[in-house]
């Protein structure tokens, strides 16, 4: 299981470009993977920020434009 915490993990680190791994990077990883948000649902991760949620109607909406 820490083996995958911690490949999932450097993977977040990677996706924003930084060699460390920091608690940013390790909520990310957490609640971006459902077994693991779910196992670990209730812990508070220090200085790991939240995860940002935009309700689908406030996003722009797509249209499909036609070019002559």
């Amino acid at each position: 299981m820490a083996a995958e915490v911690l490949e999932l993990t450097g993977n977040a680190a990677r996706d924003n470009k930084k060699t460390r791994i920091i608690p940013r990077h390790l909520q990310l990883a957490i609640r971006n993977d459902e077994a693991l948000n779910k196992l670990l649902g209730g812990v508070t991760i220090a200085q790991g920020g939240v995860l940002s949620n935009i309700q689908a109607v406030l996003l722009p909406k797509k249209t499909d434009k036609v070019k002559p």
